[in-house]
């Protein structure tokens, strides 16, 4: 067979301990308190302002619409 200058060098198999250990570490990190409830809270009041905002949108399109 001719060499395959593209095919992958060295160990084929990963190693489960790098992976592990870096699953691990990820999962133990901590969130500040702060940051996790800034988070949260963000994504909802954004939802509430563009629903706020569309409704009050529509309205005024209706308004001028009939008027």
């Amino acid at each position: 067979m001719a060499h395959n200058p593209h095919a992958p060098q060295g160990p084929q198999d990963p190693d489960p301990a790098g992976s592990t250990q870096m699953f691990r570490a990820f999962v133990d990190e901590e969130v500040p308190e702060q940051r996790r409830r800034s988070a949260s809270a963000g994504p909802r009041l954004g939802v509430i302002l563009g629903i706020a905002l569309g409704i009050t949108a529509l309205a005024a399109v209706a308004w001028l619409a009939f008027s």
